[in-house]
């Protein structure tokens, strides 16, 4: 057996930090101020009129919050109206993406409808008040009058704009936001609120409330008239009712007689990986003990529940075997597995508030720091929205940010309901920027398609390439079951579907990677590697995202002839620039080339700026040939890499580059004699609730160039050689030939 090329590490010593390049000049402006004063001024009577008219207990501390909306030209960082909202005395609380027709904006083209950032702004009843007098005393040019001409419209938010159902029926549980103030002790808004809710006989379960960011989400029990009134409460931001958790009876089931097969008799490839699954228990009897490091019910108290023990064991040995052949050999596994049950038999009893409870249980895990690596194949059974971000996505990828634990989650069974309306869009959790989301393919094979039970994308902005990865979970037309072990002592398997198994399979394929490379790799470099070599074949990114993950791990962490992968692995700083150099044979190269590029990091989030959410982008340029300079420029000319148009409005670059999207993922063919020492110029943006901000802090990234160069047959060799005093190979930590 040939001695095979494992990836090249190290890569994060060929960066440096650059100065930052000049910028562009002011951007033309749409309104004067006297034209936005004439716009505008109705719509602040308006507003104060209808803040005016609610009674003083919907307003705590005599408050009130309002809809601003940004003109579509400016939306941007640069353009926070911080200048008019300190002035006036109003803040913002939180924003949400909206889609409005401007009167004008900066394009040539004649105005129309398109995607803008919608700010919560909350101050004193006597702030909105005084807006229309205000207008009067603003100075020409001055940072408000500029933050006055960007707004496009000022709007009261009613009761109604907070409502987003109150569902079938006579329901009486629901989930209601709460906007907290920034930077203050909220606990009045609190308290005001279960005040306000108890004298509209509603009950607010404030002990199983969730805080992300500066939302408290609270589940509220009552009558839907009563929640109405209950919308006239000004710090709420959402009213929807109490979504279900996704049911853990098996997708689609064959019947026929059991199946037997034949598990390994070694222990895991590597003890180090810590690995959990988070789910419905094991049952008393079954086969995977020699592999199973613990298992902890979350509730000691609950009993488990039936189909909850048969889901959980289908997917730990997921996990563990993959799909099991019928009468074959189980792979065998990469690492030891403890199973936490946060599932139990109150789920299936009429507890409304199992939803919370639940997330409840998978945050203490998460809070615990105890594990490298997680699955969740369960949550609310709801389609995410664009327009607010849920409590579970909120508080798990609060928890993610900062790197340390690549978390899957199944993207959900309802890919076949009504796309028109979004009902087949992926599920929460599964929009979280910090995890890795999966669908299920159909085959293991080159001939694989999404499932058609397999929810679908987009995502949110940002988040927008969603489902993440897909990997197999079955499919019941082609009779290709994912075989998983069953309840019992002895190895009998059981034909399922969902992408509850094809989550732990790829979290096998993660756990894999580390188990032969070792600790050389960080979960994010995992994450951007699975992506990197994922497969997207002839389907649409809005079906499949990235692409199917590679069944082969050697096909992900080696290099075939003429091919060097390198990995970049470090952190960068809030508003510095970082250049990366690709690292290049001695000479350069010779005929047609490829280069492909994945960019992973991790980001805190904003979760009440829906319009915001990540509070880390990153703008990257490509420049092929230092030579390549432009008079009087002190960089190399760039192309296009990642799909951004060199001179993008905002939101084509959120549209188009991902600006803040936490993977960037693009490749380019070139001529191998156009590249001469090429870089990667990385530009860190930091923001605070979608505004400027002085007090971001460093964020993990991690970065895979791929180098494919036919005419260079030993093209991994002659990089390492070029580079000797830098680059290595990064060693397999386990014996090799295993099998894969």
């Amino acid at each position: 057996m040939s001695q095979a090329n494992f990836l090249i590490g190290r890569g994060e010593l060929l960066t440096h930090e650059i100065k930052a390049p000049k910028r562009g000049g002011d951007k033309a402006e749409v309104y004067t101020l006297a034209e936005a004063t004439r716009r505008l001024t109705p719509q602040f009577t308006e507003v104060s009129s209808a803040l005016d008219q609610l009674p003083s207990e919907a307003c705590p501390g005599d408050f009130g919050v309002a809809r601003l909306t940004m003109n579509p030209s400016f939306i941007a960082r640069s353009f926070f109206p911080v200048a008019m909202l300190r002035t006036v005395g109003l803040e913002s609380v939180g924003s949400r993406t909206v889609k409005v027709t401007p009167d004008r904006w900066t394009k040539k083209d004649p105005p129309r409808e398109s995607t803008t950032t919608e700010l919560f702004v909350a101050g004193k009843r006597q702030a909105f008040r005084h807006l229309k007098a205000w207008t009067k005393e603003v100075e020409p040019d001055s940072n408000e009058a500029l933050d006055l001409a960007h707004i496009e419209r000022f709007l009261a938010f009613r009761p109604e704009d907070r409502i987003v159902s109150l569902g079938k029926g006579k329901g009486r549980f629901f989930e209601v936001g709460v906007h907290l103030l920034p930077d203050q002790n909220s606990i009045f808004v609190q308290r005001a609120f279960a005040t306000y809710a108890e004298g509209l006989e509603l009950k607010a379960h404030s002990d199983l409330g969730f805080t992300a960011g500066n939302l408290w989400f609270v589940p509220v029990e009552g009558k839907q008239g009563s929640i109405k009134r209950l919308a006239e409460f000004v710090f709420v931001r959402v009213i929807r009712p109490m979504p279900k958790l996704r049911g853990i009876r098996p997708l689609q089931r064959a019947g026929g007689p059991s199946v037997t097969c034949s598990l390994p008799t070694e222990a895991p490839l590597s003890a180090e990986p810590k690995v959990a699954i988070l789910d419905g228990g094991l049952p008393a009897d079954h086969a995977i003990g020699p592999w199973l490091r613990s298992y902890r019910p979350l509730d000691v108290n609950a009993a488990a529940d039936p189909h909850g023990v048969e889901h959980g064991l289908g997917v730990t040995s997921a996990f563990l075997f993959g799909p099991i052949q019928p009468h074959g050999a189980a792979a065998r596994p990469y690492g030891y597995v403890d199973h936490l049950r946060v599932l139990d038999k109150d789920s299936e009893a009429e507890d409304e508030l199992e939803l919370y409870r639940t997330l409840g249980f998978v945050e203490e895990v998460l809070l615990s720091r105890q594990y490298q690596f997680v699955n969740l194949s369960l949550g609310p059974d709801l389609p995410i929205e664009d327009s607010d971000v849920h409590a579970w996505t909120s508080v798990i990828d609060d928890l993610l940010s900062d790197g340390d634990t690549l978390m899957t989650v199944a993207v959900g069974n309802n890919g076949e309901m009504d796309r028109s309306v979004g009902n087949a869009r992926i599920q929460v959790p599964s929009d979280c920027v910090n995890a890795i989301a999966v669908g299920a393919a159909t085959d293991v094979d080159s001939n694989w398609a999404r499932a058609s039970y397999s929810a679908i994308g987009p995502g949110r902005r940002p988040g927008v390439v969603k489902p993440d990865l897909m990997a197999f979970g079955g499919d019941a037309v082609g009779s290709k079951y994912f075989h998983v072990l069953a309840p019992g002592k002895k190895p009998v398997l059981g034909p399922q579907l969902g992408t509850s198994f094809a989550s732990p399979y790829l979290l096998r394929q993660a756990v894999g990677i580390r188990a032969i490379l070792g600790t050389d790799l960080t979960p994010l470099a995992i994450k951007a590697l699975l992506i990197h070599a994922a497969d997207r074949s002839v389907h649409d990114k809005i079906e499949v995202g990235w692409g199917k993950v590679a069944e082969d791990l050697m096909e992900v962490i080696t290099c075939p002839s003429g091919t060097a992968r390198v990995v970049y692995q470090g952190e960068l700083k809030p508003g510095k620039y970082l250049r990366a150099t690709l690292p290049l044979p001695r000479g350069g190269l010779t005929g047609n080339i490829r280069l492909k590029a994945t960019f992973c990091y991790a980001s805190p989030t904003d979760p009440q700026d829906a319009a915001a959410y990540t509070r880390a982008g990153l703008e990257v340029v490509f420049r092929p040939s230092y030579q390549k300079k432009k008079p009087g420029k002190a960089n190399a000319q760039t192309k296009g890499f990642f799909d951004m148009k060199q001179y993008a409005t905002e939101e084509e670059r959120r549209a188009d580059l991902g600006k803040w999207e936490t993977v960037l993922h693009g490749s380019k063919s070139l001529r191998g004699s156009s590249l001469d020492n090429p870089v990667f110029d990385i530009h860190y943006n930091a923001r605070d609730a979608g505004g400027p901000t002085s007090s971001a802090e460093k964020i993990r990234y991690a970065l895979i160039i791929t180098v494919e160069a036919p005419k260079h047959a030993d093209l991994y060799n002659e990089i390492l050689r070029a580079f000797a005093q830098t680059l290595v190979p990064i060693q397999p930590q386990v014996s090799l030939p295993i099998r894969l």
